[in-house]
């Protein structure tokens, strides 16, 4: 068994403060084996909203994996955000942009979705595709598959955002290639099945979404995390939202997930 923690859209820069310690406190708690953090760490970009940034991650407990999302990348510096727009997320997080992590039970494998010239609409492209191909083929049969970026591959009825470029094809071909999740955020809002638009004989793929762990630009929805557990051909997904008087966050919703030949499907 596994547990995989998933926060999102810290947007230090906009961030609750009353909200940190909490989370901190109940991500060390809930003890996962990894925790995924899937971009917009900060609101613009500047080195006091990575060191912030910074500060939490060190003090989470578990190894974290994070990709970067849109707002990670300079706004308002075009010279910046054209010719060096990973500067100041690679001087405080990381100089990977795409980790990825593999044993026995699971390969996570980071992607960067973010184009620095597109500003909010994100991208998924042939090159991306194959690398976490190449990254699976050492992967046990019976382990997870798991890829972590901060643009959606689908979204809800609704939506005014536009939809990741390439989404269409990458669900496929992740799909193709014996992907389990889809870990993203970007929308503020939280939601788990699977894949709605997927092309017919290919296998379900669970898509998961987590809003904003700690921001103040809330969609209507409460801050929230996600704590995943899986075991051999199941997954749970604990939602946790933020409580009322914002002293932490309590489980507010389950869902759990079985795989069959024909992919992920609700349990």
């Amino acid at each position: 068994m596994k547990r995989l923690l998933h926060l999102s859209d810290l947007h230090f820069g906009r961030d609750r403060p009353e909200l940190l310690d909490p989370l901190i406190e109940q991500i060390n708690g809930l003890a996962p084996d990894l925790v995924a953090i899937s971009g917009d760490l900060t609101q613009r970009a500047r080195d006091w909203q990575f060191m912030r940034a910074r500060e939490m991650i060190d003090r989470i407990k578990a190894p974290c994996l994070v990709v970067p999302g849109n707002h990670d990348t300079p706004l308002d510096n075009l010279f910046e955000r054209v010719l060096m727009p990973w500067r100041r997320y690679r001087k405080w997080i990381s100089c990977d942009l795409e980790p990825q992590i593999h044993d026995t039970d699971w390969s996570v494998v980071g992607v960067n979705s973010v184009n620095p010239l597109g500003w909010q609409r994100g991208r998924f492209s042939l090159g991306d595709i194959r690398r976490v191909q190449t990254c699976f083929a050492q992967t046990p049969e019976e382990a997870y598959r798991i890829v972590v970026a901060h643009h959606p591959l689908e979204h809800q009825p609704g939506e005014t955002k536009r939809l990741t470029r390439g989404a269409q094809h990458a669900r496929a071909e992740l799909s193709r290639i014996g992907t389990d999740i889809i870990l993203s955020g970007h929308l503020h809002s939280w939601y788990a099945d699977t894949f709605a638009m997927v092309p017919d004989q290919t296998p379900a793929v669970l898509q998961i979404h987590v809003g904003t762990s700690l921001s103040d630009r809330l969609r209507g929805e409460e801050n929230d995390f996600n704590l995943l557990t899986l075991k051999r051909s199941a997954v749970r997904v604990d939602r946790y939202a933020c409580r009322s008087d914002r002293s932490g966050y309590d489980p507010s919703r389950t869902v759990h997930f079985c795989r069959t030949d024909m992919g992920w499907h609700p349990a």
